[in-house]
């Protein structure tokens, strides 16, 4: 895994300057740096491009850790918390740098029930608060219960952006256009509905649905191609990584490769005409958290390769090739049940460990 000369002196200079120093891994192959200690419940995590980094915390909290400092950022929507619900998604725009544009997904309560919803909003330039926040998408119908959410916010190439939402525990619902169950939403960053969306025309179908038939998709980034994919909970086995196409159907409740937590099968079986297959599956089940496709900023070994983190068996499943292979399983006391994954803007992997309550700065360790 080539790393440039003059990074490594700077991860070097890191190493000694900061206060948390860098740790390598029981497998020798990553260096990781703690970032930010003595987080509660973390879900999601935005690296700025200034050196900052923006936090979710699931009760509600969006942080700001800069210069070693961290603090709490107000203006953030009421968000439902119970369950597997509260704050969840935080991603950067792509013109951030010039708008101070961020987006946020989190359970939404809406009268009866609740529902996965994205807002915009601008951060102030001292960092200590939103602006301008703005509602873009809500999911309806609401619904009881605390289960599948998804949650990730994903701005496409176009500028168009994908929410991913979870069936909220109503297997049959992931089959239903009229509901927003289980699907990849696309709207506008207006929170209009873009016209070349797949359902636009078809009556009783609602007009956000990108995808369907999924059951609860926490991972969710774009390929180097710009193409979406999404990492998914299976029951009991049968989580997935899709690479998700316009108007497609990935077979949740009707095809999987799990069971229920029963033993009972699901569905039909493993495939059926007009749904798609995986490009990959665990059995057993890894609960797969966030996804993130690497650039090859630092390494061009890793370039195009597919990062999922697993909250189950405590590490980050690197899977590359075609068809998709699981080749490494990077693992050790900072990968406890990894919620997030993303590459930082200076090529650097970023991710979160729930069980260590903290934010790790992943790289190559040679």
């Amino acid at each position: 895994m080539p790393i440039t000369r003059n990074y490594a002196h700077f991860l070097r200079l890191i190493a000694a300057c900061t206060l948390f120093p860098l740790s390598v891994a029981a497998q020798d192959n990553w260096a990781f740096q703690p970032v930010v200690r003595d987080l509660d419940t973390p879900w999601a995590i935005a690296p700025m491009p200034d050196g900052g980094l923006l936090v979710t915390e699931k009760d509600g909290r969006l942080l700001l850790h800069r210069d070693g400092n961290t603090s709490e950022v107000a203006g953030v929507p009421q968000v439902e918390t119970g369950g597997q619900g509260g704050l969840l998604d935080i991603t950067l725009a792509r013109d951030f740098d010039a708008t101070r544009t961020l987006f946020l997904t989190f359970a939404k309560d809406q009268g009866g029930g609740s529902g996965t919803a994205l807002v915009s909003a601008r951060l102030s330039q001292d960092g200590r608060t939103l602006e301008q926040v703005r509602q873009l998408f809500e999911m309806k119908p609401g619904s009881r219960g605390g289960r599948h959410f998804g949650s990730r916010v994903v701005e496409a190439t176009d500028g168009t952006l994908f929410v991913t939402i979870g069936e909220r525990g109503d297997r049959p619902a992931a089959q239903d256009l009229s509901r927003h169950n289980g699907s990849v939403v696309r709207v506008n960053r207006d929170g209009s509905v873009p016209q070349d969306n797949p359902f636009v025309d078809q009556e009783g179908a609602l007009p956000e649905i990108w995808s369907y038939g999924h059951r609860n998709p926490q991972g969710a980034g774009l390929d180097l191609e710009g193409n979406l994919w999404v990492s998914e909970h299976g029951a009991q086995g049968g989580d997935e990584v899709n690479r998700v196409r316009k108007g497609a159907n990935y077979g949740w409740p009707v095809i999987s490769y799990g069971r229920h937590y029963s033993g009972a099968k699901i569905g039909e079986g493993t495939s059926k005409p007009g749904m798609e297959q995986p490009a990959y599956y665990w059995d057993p089940s890894i609960a797969p958290s966030g996804l993130m496709v690497y650039s090859g900023a630092l390494s061009e070994d890793l370039r195009g390769d597919i990062f999922v983190g697993a909250l189950k068996f405590d590490y980050i499943a690197r899977l590359s090739g075609d068809p998709l292979e699981e080749v490494e399983q990077i693992k050790g006391p900072e990968t406890a049940r990894v919620r997030d994954i993303v590459e930082g803007p200076e090529g650097a992997i970023w991710f979160i460990s729930v069980g260590e309550a903290t934010v790790y700065r992943m790289t190559s360790a040679d």
